[in-house]
């Protein structure tokens, strides 16, 4: 691997716009990637890894121009893509391909596969069909197949075989980096490791740059150099590949970990179970992006809490700004449960909860307990419960957005280095870094 950069990317964005109306009035943006930075070198594998909607598979069309990114640099080799006119982009892309996810939709069906693999040769000046032929034949053999099938058709061909046949259409103009989106993922398991194993032997072999995008963690780790990994449209955490899985900087990175499945369960890392919904692309949250799911998310100054308690507390506080709670379902829920002091007789014989047994339910529904151990914050948050029982939601939203707003959801965390030494966007690493920084005392 080089240690010059082959492709460096600066702030990418792409933001796709919501219309209404017969005028298409834009009212608002999908912000499906937003401000991206990464590099790779000659020869190196770079992955990028997330939740699907997590923007993997824009950064891949947006860099190669594919679709025209909103904003930010696309360098290669120092030379900025973004400003190409139609020839250069076409000189570019003679150096960059793709390999897309599904090898059947990839191809056109009334070609063969010597047409679809030589047309990037016929558009990029070679007019002699039989020297086309000759190239489409020898790469042919070099991803495991025979020059024999270059008059077949796709439907003639298995996914895996396809997918060889992609490999080899992206190889045909000799370029310098592949981007590979989801390659084997619509594969079977013993196929997938044929293809990676194809697809290391030919970057070695042709000295390749690779971008290779997965949800696949065990992939990613067979694969890669280095990992970047994203969530809602922005990096979170970019290291080298087994520096990351042995000691991931960023708590989405390790709950991401911990769902790797494992043959022997003994073996098996710390599962962590993310709470709550994927906010949406067109409205992301304030500050950091991962708080309204993160297991780690830092209170705020004043208070002690369990940091369990404390995401299930903000999981009750995202509810709350939705709307009321549905009350009658936690009386049902939760009735036979309370016990004779919490439950009162309705005007229909049916035994239903006490407004006290209600706060109660709504703290076993949420997986808090009877009583925080911080007084003052078990004080906010049974006013607020009590509010909210009381009819007067909008009280008990008010009060626990204003006592318990986390420093998470007021600042933006930026990717730098950690103490591991790379880099995560986190706050609780500048927590760490400005106590490190802090003087002592005299």
């Amino acid at each position: 691997m080089s240690a010059r950069t082959l492709l460096e990317v600066k702030g990418l964005k792409k933001h796709y716009p919501i219309t209404q109306g017969v005028l298409k009035k834009e009212v608002g943006r999908v912000r499906a990637v937003d401000g991206v930075d990464f590099s790779v070198s000659p020869g190196e594998t770079l992955g990028i890894v997330g939740e699907s909607g997590c923007g993997k598979s824009t950064v891949a069309t947006s860099l190669l121009r594919l679709e025209e990114p909103t904003a930010g640099d696309v360098l290669f080799e120092g030379e900025d893509i973004t400003t190409y006119d139609k020839a250069e982009l076409k000189r570019f892309r003679r150096r960059a391909q793709m390999i897309f996810q599904d090898p059947t939709a990839s191809f056109d069906p009334r070609m063969s596969i010597g047409e679809s693999v030589g047309e990037p040769l016929l558009i990029h000046g070679i007019s002699d069909r039989n020297r086309r032929r000759e190239i489409v034949k020898d790469l042919l053999e070099r991803v495991g197949l025979s020059a024999d099938d270059i008059d077949r058709y796709p439907h003639e061909f298995s996914g895996g075989q396809k997918q060889r046949v992609a490999l080899a259409r992206a190889l045909v103009v000799n370029p310098e980096l592949i981007v590979a989106d989801e390659p084997v993922s619509a594969l079977d398991v013993s196929i997938q490791a044929d293809i990676l194993s194809l697809m290391n032997d030919i970057q070695a072999e042709f000295d390749l740059a690779m971008l290779f995008i997965s949800h696949n963690l065990g992939v990613i780790r067979e694969v890669c150099d280095r990992v970047a990994v994203m969530y809602l449209g922005e990096i979170v955490e970019i290291a080298p590949t087994e520096e990351l899985f042995s000691n991931p900087q960023h708590p989405y990175t390790r709950a991401l970990l911990g769902s790797i499945p494992q043959p022997d369960p003994r073996q098996r890392g710390e599962s962590i179970t993310l709470s709550g919904d994927v906010p949406s692309p067109s409205n992301p949250p304030a500050g950091c992006r991962f708080h309204t799911r993160c297991p780690d998310v830092i209170p705020p100054e004043g208070y002690e809490f369990e940091q369990r308690h404390w995401r299930s507390v903000q999981d009750l506080r995202q509810r709350m700004r939705k709307g009321p709670l549905d009350l009658e379902t936690v009386r049902t829920a939760h009735s036979d449960a309370a016990g004779d002091g919490h439950v009162q007789t309705a005007e229909d014989g049916q035994s239903v909860l006490d407004d006290e047994g209600l706060k109660a339910g709504i703290r076993e529904e949420f997986d808090i307990p009877q009583r925080l151990s911080d007084d003052e914050a078990e004080d906010v948050l049974d006013r607020a419960l009590t509010a909210e029982v009381s009819d007067d939601h909008e009280s008990g939203r008010d009060l626990l957005d204003e006592e318990f707003q986390t420093p998470c959801e007021q600042t933006a965390p930026e990717l730098r280095e950690t103490s591991a030494g790379w880099e995560a966007a986190c706050l609780l690493h500048d927590e760490q870094r400005q106590r490190v920084e802090q003087p002592a005392d005299d």
